[in-house]
């Protein structure tokens, strides 16, 4: 858990101007575009795939539902109803797109806040 203040820098996109903190997620969600996805994903080594958007948009679609990230078990069975496998294989497919975990990656690239803290990354 963070227990210090975050420093806030400024990321210029070509959509526009968003604030990161230091790990570099977005600070308000509500000005996040498909570019700071991309950005993000960038500096991860990883190139986005219809599969990756698939997820990143099931995030924002939450946010905007509840204004909170998803917890990772339900993009979990999202992935399990979509293909078809089970939660063991569903996690090794999200393993397999996002490397190093759902929060430190698909949950950066979807424009949330980092969580302050998090028990199912």
């Amino acid at each position: 858990m963070r227990t210090l203040p975050d420093k806030i820098s400024a990321l210029e996109l070509p959509s526009g101007t968003v604030n990161i903190d230091e790990a570099g997620y977005i600070t308000t969600p509500d000005l996040w575009t498909r570019e700071f996805a991309e950005y993000v994903a960038a500096g991860e080594g990883i190139e986005l795939t219809p599969d990756h958007w698939e997820i990143i948009d099931f995030v924002r679609e939450s946010y905007g539902e509840h204004r909170v990230a998803v917890d990772v078990r339900h993009v979990l069975k999202r992935l399990q109803n979509k293909l078809g496998v089970s939660k063991h294989d569903a996690k090794m497919r999200m393993l397999e797109l996002f490397p190093y975990g759902y929060v430190k990656q698909a949950v950066k690239m979807a424009g949330m806040k980092q969580p302050r803290a998090w028990s199912t990354g």
